[in-house]
């Protein structure tokens, strides 16, 4: 069989934005439930021919001979490259893992339901014992897929060190990212053991409020969905109000979403459609998909403003920049700080009394069980950071076939007891929570600069949304560390985290 031509860069970025946007598509319905079978293989097989050694080999030759500024756009279509590559091989294999996933059922009581329904129906359950009960199910449901994880695990670590030429996965990452992901975590160990006294004030006062006092001194993670939802209060923050609020909370920083065409709102509850809110860029910034699965409480507003901030992100980036710098980023750390600055707006009592009609003092009440969730959050995230850094750092000897420390690192950290059995469900591709937590001390060192440059009004004021707007049209360009500099913050910086975590 004759070779398929090579790409020069920009054939390749042309054909790969068609790629990428036929995926994206894909994966969107099937993640809202208009479809129940994945057909991702078949893209993958039409675009085969992006993804092939000697195309990755072109692509680094052309890199190593361009400018600055063109070989950080050439890395990024090389990283690209090789998670496609990595794609190509296994496209079939997590298909089917994802076509499992999706027939997987639950009987709870008699009825019924698909895994992930089982996992939203956990945040509307008002008896603690119930939650107990369908807990265990969803758990011992998702972990008897674990054989399946591992294989897939296994097989994508081997390829993409094949591919890369790294076989050390941290190192491998921490190139990617430009960091040390061990620098990053003593950092925010030491930030969260600086919250820790806060936190556990905020904890035994809010586990009571909201799991009563039937609950046990250490309640199973079972309860982290009807925690976030913060239902006991559902009945001020009800899910009939909360795209209307949602909307006038954004419009009030300067963005009507209403007005923004390409950003396309999917907010029907279906029973197949995931219940963890994203936004799903499919073309930034011409198509952007914010979806999200409301139930009640709090959560669905904390949950349509954390999007809102990706889908504004990439609504907002100028539409000359090469498809590269609108779409593709080194990690996910830079698109998380402006998600997690308009959830944080859900942290302002003024917020709190002026949409839901609540006094000063309940206002503050119901913004300090939103700070203890985030801080809940950041908990878990640097608690999973410590443990995957163990499990990758083992992984050549053990092949993630070792909980480790899982159970007991996130147990500690957040006062809920973690089954081991999640060590390998609980787990996202390429240290994501590092991302996350980057941008956790990203997005406090902004809202305090935005306090300085606006004012503690910042949260209800348009030039929020103009500095902002700057930042936007940036795309993807920068890194997160980057964003630090020219707001005045060295990256690793905790100081304006450990405030607001400390702030009860």
């Amino acid at each position: 069989m004759a070779s398929t031509a090579v790409l020069s860069a920009a054939e390749y970025e042309k054909r790969l934005q068609e790629y990428a946007y036929e995926r994206s598509e894909e994966g969107r319905r099937v993640r809202v439930g208009e479809k129940e079978v994945s057909e991702q293989a078949a893209i993958v097989a039409r675009y085969r021919d992006l993804f092939t050694r000697d195309q990755l080999d072109a692509l680094r030759e052309e890199q190593s001979s361009s400018s600055d500024d063109e070989r950080e756009r050439l890395y990024r279509l090389c990283k690209t490259c090789e998670s496609g590559v990595i794609s190509t091989e296994l496209a079939e294999q997590e298909d089917a893992f994802e076509n499992a996933i999706l027939q997987a059922r639950v009987t709870f009581r008699g009825d019924e339901m698909p895994l992930r329904s089982a996992q939203a129906r956990l945040a509307v359950l008002d008896s603690y014992a119930d939650r107990e009960e369908l807990g265990e199910l969803e758990r011992t449901a998702s972990a008897a897929f674990n054989p399946r994880r591992r294989e897939l695990l296994e097989a994508r670590e081997q390829l993409d060190a094949d591919v890369s030429g790294e076989p050390d996965p941290i190192a491998r990452n921490e190139e990617e990212k430009a960091i040390s992901l061990r620098e990053l975590e003593r950092a925010l160990v030491a930030a969260s053991q600086a919250t820790t006294e806060a936190y556990e004030r905020l904890r035994e006062r809010w586990f009571d409020r909201l799991l009563g006092p039937e609950r046990e001194p250490r309640p199973t993670n079972a309860h982290v969905h009807y925690l976030r939802r913060v239902s006991p209060l559902e009945s001020t923050y009800t899910k009939d109000q909360a795209v209307e609020i949602c909307l006038a909370t954004t419009l009030a920083l300067g963005f009507d979403m209403t007005a923004i065409a390409n950003i396309h709102l999917d907010l029907e509850d279906r029973p197949q459609k995931n219940p963890r809110a994203c936004v799903i860029a499919s073309n930034p910034p011409e198509v952007v998909h914010l979806i999200t699965r409301a139930q009640g409480g709090l959560s669905d507003y904390q949950a349509f403003l954390h999007e809102a901030g990706h889908a504004l992100h990439y609504a907002g980036v100028d539409p000359q920049l090469p498809y590269t710098f609108r779409s593709i980023s080194r990690d996910h750390a830079l698109t998380e700080i402006y998600s997690y600055i308009f959830e944080a707006v859900t942290r302002e009592p003024g917020w709190h009394a002026q949409y839901f009609g609540l006094s000063d003092a309940q206002a503050a009440e119901n913004a300090e069980v939103t700070l203890f969730l985030e801080a809940l959050l950041y908990r878990r995230y640097t608690a999973k950071l410590q443990y995957e850094l163990g499990f990758w750092s083992a992984f050549a000897d053990e092949r993630g076939t070792s909980a480790r420390d899982y159970a007991p690192l996130l147990s500690e950290a957040t006062g809920l007891n973690y089954d081991e059995r999640n060590y390998l469900s609980d787990m996202d591709a390429g240290f994501y929570s590092a991302d996350y937590l980057r941008a956790w001390i990203r997005a406090a060192q902004l809202r305090a600069y935005l306090v300085r440059e606006v004012g503690d009004d910042w949260w209800r004021s348009t030039r929020t949304g103009e500095l902002l707007r700057d930042l936007f049209r940036e795309g993807t360009r920068p890194t997160s560390e980057e964003v630090a500099a020219r707001i005045g913050y060295e990256p690793l910086d905790t100081a304006p985290l450990v405030a607001d975590l400390s702030a009860a």
